[in-house]
């Protein structure tokens, strides 16, 4: 349950892969497949259809319900991350494989096990705060 006030909404989740990242919020609600739905050029989300096509990963906070596809999808996350162009960090209800190892291979801040209600409160382009050696998720402003 988040707590929050008016100037703040706070979720507390599990911290995975441990680090701190401050940036505007990306959120969608249908899972990401890093391999064949994200340039690894560009970090531009390219599935059809999917609510964020045409958005750019690089220095957001991505907040998803979960990854998707092939395991070749932890090694786009790394080439993004070479390249400077990954997202700061990943929030997930759920973590899963692909998204893990990705983040672990390119120290990328991941935490899991935010509400599925989270995805419909936090909005694109709030600013948020992830801590993932607290395991908390902090929207700072709208």
């Amino acid at each position: 349950m988040p707590r929050g006030s008016s100037r703040a909404i706070v979720f507390h989740c599990k911290g995975i892969v441990k680090g701190y990242f401050r940036g505007e919020a990306l959120v969608t609600n249908k899972p990401i497949s890093f391999l064949g739905g994200v340039d690894p050029l560009t970090s531009i989300i390219t599935e059809k259809g999917h609510d964020l096509e045409g958005k750019a990963l690089a220095g957001k906070v991505l907040i998803m319900p979960h990854g998707k596809g092939s395991s070749v999808g932890s090694y786009v996350i790394y080439g993004l991350a070479k390249r400077g162009l990954a997202p700061g960090a990943i929030v997930t209800v759920k973590a899963d494989l692909m998204t893990l190892t990705g983040c672990i291979l390119s120290d990328v801040p991941l935490v899991d096990k935010i509400s599925s209600e989270a995805l419909s409160m936090i909005r694109n382009g709030d600013l948020v705060e992830v801590d993932a050696c607290r395991g908390l998720v902090k929207v700072i402003s709208r």
